[in-house]
């Protein structure tokens, strides 16, 4: 629960998509949980998106490729 005494849903899916559209839209995005990490490295693979994933202990990021 929050301080407002209701209780938060947080959808990793929407999160991941959400990611997804800044990447393609040539930003970056950070993702702590090994979930959202998962969902969006599909949704990369899907889209055939190319990215360089950095891997660190507290999460992933994912950096668009430039295509020269």
């Amino acid at each position: 629960m929050d301080i407002t005494g209701k209780e938060m849903v947080i959808n990793r899916k929407d999160m991941a998509r959400k990611k997804v559209e800044k990447i393609k839209n040539g930003f970056s995005a950070f993702a702590e949980s090994k979930e959202v990490t998962e969902l969006i490295r599909n949704e990369l693979n899907k889209q055939k998106i190319d990215v360089h994933e950095d891997v660190t202990e507290v999460g992933c990021w994912f950096t668009p490729v430039d295509k020269v």
